[in-house]
């Protein structure tokens, strides 16, 4: 039996308190609610992926099951050590019974952590597993030592589904197969360019030649390196995992300097609307991973809400275009609800753990099961794997961008909109 470790010591609390009215949970004092922490990084360089964050803890709040909750809201300021202070605050301040985290491993691995090492259940999301898994290892480089966390758990997909569904990409186009890989010195970039467990020996199994210049830092303002070691390798199709900022700059770059690849395939800089607008008509037929859509056949254990009406709900009360943090950040609040709904007692940190281990239930994004499914056994008991899709950005009459699913070989419940496009 795992025992939870005893809080001596407390901090300042700081951030937004977010809390809805209505019955408290039973096993819980009159009036009390279930505390749930929530990290992501709101402010700096990957704040595209929180957009959705306040629109989806309200809709939250609002729902039936989320009549028993307050959720305690941090901002990483997509820092690492500012993600691991804030879920410390969230644990010796707050005291939260679950703790929740998203979006690229700088956000979910010190969150995780933080949690593990005190004994408290988190579930992460929107980090691919093998960065967040592997990455959080006393020794990546030795799997022999890798060992299973008892209190973090997390879903998404991982660096195998990613590879099928570019390479799935690419092959619709006519290319030489000669990839360029853009790869930041950060725990996502890094695990890319891993030239055992990144890109390279997916891509080579599939026939394409990885060219990998060497790792940068994010917030870059020169890829002539970058950009000279693709042209001599004649690059015809570039990919990696970029923040947006620094893709905005590499884009302009190597237009200037007149390398024209047939195939741009980018994570992360390249999942949101606004990043691509921003390109202006440079940004038509760029493309990337599609994690959730308004295409997915799923629905909200929460709202009843289908994909495609949690999008337009989205559209119509925040003014934006849907983008794809909305389904996996409102899938964590259907999981956390589904878990303590199956808990007596909410302070118990074993019992959450077990009930978080126990899940099984089909959420907005897909099935989130720790059940092994597709995960090596060293990761099976703490990671669980959703759909991946490929897609590109289409730009509309009248402006602004759609983004067109284009390959579902690995999810074919999930539609396609259309055929892989060479870029001009």
């Amino acid at each position: 039996m795992i025992t939870r470790r005893r809080f001596l010591h407390t901090s300042a609390a700081t951030g937004l308190t977010l809390a809805a009215s209505g019955l408290a949970a039973p096993s819980l004092a009159q009036g009390a609610k279930i505390k749930l922490g929530y990290v992501s990084p709101q402010t700096g360089p990957l704040a595209g992926f929180a957009e959705s964050d306040a629109w989806n803890i309200q809709a939250f709040l609002a729902s039936e099951l989320g009549q028993n909750f307050e959720v305690v809201v941090k901002d990483s300021q997509s820092n690492p050590n500012r993600a691991a202070e804030v879920a410390k605050e969230l644990i010796l301040s707050d005291g939260v019974n679950l703790m929740l985290a998203a979006s690229t491993p700088e956000n979910t691995n010190p969150v995780a952590g933080v949690c593990e090492g005190e004994g408290v259940p988190v579930i992460t999301t929107v980090a691919p597993w093998q960065p967040w898994f592997i990455g959080q290892q006393g020794n990546p480089r030795d799997p022999a030592s890798w060992k299973p966390f008892d209190y973090a758990f997390h879903y998404f997909w991982g660096m195998e589904d990613v590879i099928r569904v570019y390479t799935a990409m690419w092959d619709q186009l006519a290319t030489d197969k000669a990839v360029g890989g853009l790869f930041p010195n950060d725990a996502d970039g890094n695990a890319w360019g891993d030239s055992d467990n990144g890109l390279r020996p997916g891509l080579a199994e599939k026939g394409y030649a990885l060219t990998n210049p060497g790792s940068f830092q994010n917030l870059s303002d020169d890829f002539s390196a970058q950009i000279n070691a693709f042209k001599s390798a004649n690059t015809d199709i570039i990919t990696g995992v970029l923040i947006p900022p620094d893709f905005a700059t590499f884009w302009a770059q190597l237009r200037q300097q007149g390398l024209k690849p047939k195939a741009v395939t980018v994570a992360k800089a390249l999942l949101f609307p606004q990043s691509v607008e921003t390109l202006g008509a440079a940004g038509h037929n760029l493309s990337s991973e599609v994690w959730w859509s308004p295409s997915h056949p799923f629905a909200s254990t929460l709202t009843g809400q289908s994909s495609a009406d949690l999008a337009a709900d989205f559209t119509a009360k925040t003014g934006r275009p849907w983008t794809q943090p909305i389904g996996f950040v409102h899938s964590l609040f259907e999981v956390a609800a589904n878990v303590m709904g199956r808990v007596d007692d909410p302070s118990d940190g074993d019992a959450v753990a077990e009930a978080v281990a126990a899940t099984d239930m089909t959420t907005v994004v897909g099935k989130v099961a720790w059940n092994g499914a597709g995960v090596p056994d060293f990761a099976a008991k703490n990671v669980c794997k959703t759909p991946l899709t490929g897609g590109q950005w289409r730009m509309k009459e009248g402006g602004g961008y759609d983004l067109v699913i284009v390959e579902n070989g690995g999810a074919t419940e999930i539609p396609t909109g259309g055929q892989m496009e060479a870029l001009a």
